[in-house]
């Protein structure tokens, strides 16, 4: 199973939010750099980068602080929030990002995603509030069921998938596997549980379920997890 950890990045700084919402930001880093070393440290190979105020704004809007992760660490870094068009993949590609993240866009415009899958390593971000897949920041959801959404990719060449239950996201709540699964299923491709991570039992919960992945956030930052043991044993 892929453990891979997250930084959320507002006004340069690694923060959490609850349930999608700006107003709810605690910071947790000044210094995500320093943070991406330590991940880099305990075991992580995989990091996993939101660029919130970029979600909200369209458009990018921490990219030194990214690019600055890519040059002082050798993790695999992948980039989500406000990646709108071809020139902004390619952008983050050469900054030394290992993949980009394709949410509102992906929606709105499922042939761009498929489009840029054929060209560059892009994952598909499924965030949903009840089930419906929610964009823009997860500041606006549709009609659209998240597992329709998912059987949109399956057979093409997107890297993965990234499911978030939005009303578990910083919650310390727990994983809703059998909505993951049913992305997973829907798709064929793989899959990555996002949102409620709350304790060391959830990685096992999540491996019993054969789901292929999962991002550690707000478990690590309220020390919930030891994220080092967790490499050591679920990876």
């Amino acid at each position: 199973m892929q453990i891979i950890p997250a930084i959320d990045l507002k006004e340069g700084c690694a923060v959490r939010l609850k349930q999608g919402l700006m107003e709810s930001a605690k910071i947790y880093a000044e210094n995500p750099v320093e943070l991406a070393k330590h991940f880099e440290n305990v075991g992580a190979e995989y990091l996993h980068i939101v660029d919130l105020d970029g979600a909200f704004a369209g458009k990018p809007k921490n990219h030194s602080v990214i690019e600055q992760i890519c040059k002082e660490s050798k993790l695999k870094i992948e980039v989500g929030g406000g990646i709108r068009e071809e020139a902004t993949i390619q952008s983050y590609l050469d900054l030394g990002v290992s993949r980009v993240i394709l949410g509102s866009i992906a929606l709105k415009n499922p042939n761009f995603a498929l489009e840029m899958a054929e060209k560059y390593a892009v994952v598909i971000g499924i965030d949903a509030k009840d089930g419906r897949v929610a964009t823009e920041g997860w500041a606006e959801s549709g009609n659209t069921l998240a597992w329709d959404f998912a059987a949109q990719f399956k057979g093409s060449k997107v890297a993965a998938i990234i499911c978030t239950d939005i009303a578990r996201d910083g919650m310390l709540s727990g994983m809703n596997i059998a909505f993951t699964k049913k992305i997973q299923q829907s798709s064929g491709i793989f899959t990555i549980a996002s949102g409620g991570l709350s304790c060391m039992e959830d990685f096992l919960e999540l491996q019993k379920a054969n789901i292929d992945g999962v991002i550690v956030g707000k478990a690590f930052y309220e020390g919930k997890i030891d994220i080092k043991k967790a490499f050591e044993s679920f990876k």
